[in-house]
């Protein structure tokens, strides 16, 4: 398909995980991740790791806040306190040192020093709703920030935003899908304004965030929420912006095929647009690519894109007219070739 950035999970917390107890740490599962780096590497592809889940999907923030409260931490019935208790926050420092220092098995290159690894992002759609004010999350990413940083210099570091704008933009939360992501303490200018966050982050999810509207209307939020934000991220920010998830619901009422391929085209050509002006606007990744034989990972908005042809053909015709554009085209590249 041309894809050149793979987004998947340097984590999984719990006892069947990477990290079964706070420290503590599988090998098997370890090597599963040294073996899909060392194939990204040998098919040229390079990998946005995520370091922590704020959903409870594979641990999340909630297993870290479990596992303080096991070991005696006085904590309220909130799984925000992962951001703002001081065990919570050893503990995920302790992981990011694991993982960045962690020398692979197969390569004897350390993660920190491999070059099929893109960037990292220090968590999956933040969001701290015990403090709408949006303070309490920008410590945190300030400290984790500095923190890997400390120890990777050589790659890129994201945080891994939903998008959502918060009150130090009250021209911006009209933009926001609803009155309810106003209320989330994420605060997308500000956040992304940390001098160390390289490039910053947003996702685009109209069926689950204006589950209501029609096809039409879920298709021009996503038409806007996407111009907003590379706006913003060539205005304000200064800085790129990945679209690190977006998806189309295959459960929804009346779903079809073709409205799903319509939003990917209105993200890609937004994406374009920006490219071709050499603007913020770097790039999008579809949640998510699945093959055969996993599906206890399927959800709403998995693909097997060759079932898919017509989404398939999108996939390709994006990936081809971005190397168009980019100083590394190769008119013979075997995925464009035909193109």
């Amino acid at each position: 398909m041309g894809l050149s950035v793979c987004r998947t999970w340097a984590f999984y917390d719990g006892e069947e995980g990477l990290q079964t107890e706070a420290g503590h740490y599988s090998e098997d599962v370890f090597r599963a991740l040294d073996y899909a780096i060392v194939e990204a590497r040998r098919h040229g592809v390079r990998l946005l790791l995520s370091l922590v889940n704020n959903l409870p999907a594979f641990g999340g923030k909630g297993q870290y806040v479990e596992w303080a409260r096991n070991a005696g931490a006085d904590l309220g019935s909130s799984n925000d306190s992962f951001f703002s208790d001081s065990t919570v926050r050893h503990y995920y420092k302790h992981h990011i040192k694991t993982v960045l220092t962690r020398v692979n098995s197969l390569s004897g290159v350390a993660y920190r020093d491999e070059p099929a690894i893109f960037a990292w992002e220090l968590i999956n759609e933040p969001r701290c709703q015990s403090d709408l004010s949006g303070d309490t999350l920008q410590s945190w990413i300030e400290e984790m920030a500095a923190y890997a940083k400390s120890l990777d210099q050589k790659h890129l570091l994201t945080v891994g935003f939903e998008g959502f704008y918060g009150q130090s933009s009250p021209e911006k939360v009209e933009k926001n899908p609803g009155d309810w992501a106003n209320n989330l303490g994420s605060d997308f200018i500000r956040h992304s304004k940390i001098d160390l966050i390289d490039f910053t982050s947003v996702h685009v999810y109209p069926d689950i965030w204006i589950p209501n509207f029609s096809n039409m209307e879920k298709k021009k939020f996503a038409e806007k929420w996407v111009a907003s934000h590379i706006e913003d991220a060539s205005n304000v920010l200064h800085k790129p912006v990945l679209f690190t998830e977006f998806g189309v619901s295959d459960q929804t009422d009346g779903y079809d095929a073709k409205h799903r391929v319509e939003v990917t085209d209105i993200v890609y050509d937004k994406i374009f647009e920006s490219a071709k002006e050499r603007g913020a606007g770097a790039g999008a990744l579809v949640w998510q690519f699945l093959v055969e034989g996993v599906d206890r990972f399927h959800d709403e908005f998995t693909i097997i894109p060759w079932r898919e042809p017509n989404f398939y053909k999108a996939i390709v015709e994006q990936s081809c007219k971005l190397y168009n554009l980019s100083d590394i085209y190769n008119p013979t590249h075997p995925t464009c070739i035909n193109f």
